[in-house]
């Protein structure tokens, strides 16, 4: 079931990356910070640093699908905005779903086992 929605008006973006904790990989940035919502939204940058715009369609579907696969893991409640970062033009998609939880994991967005209601 889907319980993710997408952020999109740039104020969210910029209290995001103003008031929000982060963790950076060589692959991705993530910033994250409470809502008051029962549940996530998610935000994509891919920059044109990446690359041209058939390059960053592609990281954004792989960052899209690896949240999307693992949804379930993430805890409610937060605004997320996943940053790609140059390399994520060349990782492969396992590299970029890794990269995309190990920073969850260290926001300590990831719900511990048995902690599901």
């Amino acid at each position: 079931m889907k319980r993710t929605v997408s952020l999109k008006l740039n104020r969210e973006f910029r209290r995001l990356y103003a008031k929000g904790a982060s963790a950076v990989s060589p692959w991705l940035a993530v910033y994250c910070r409470k809502n008051r919502l029962g549940h996530n939204r998610l935000g994509l940058t891919v920059g044109t640093k990446v690359g041209h715009a058939v390059v960053r369609n592609r990281v954004r579907r792989r960052i899209r699908e690896s949240y999307r696969v693992n949804e379930d893991r993430f805890r409610q409640g937060y605004d997320l905005v996943v940053v790609a970062r140059a390399r994520a033009a060349g990782a492969r998609y396992a590299q970029l779903e890794r990269s995309l939880l190990q920073l969850a994991g260290k926001l300590d967005l990831l719900e511990r086992e048995g902690e599901r209601p």
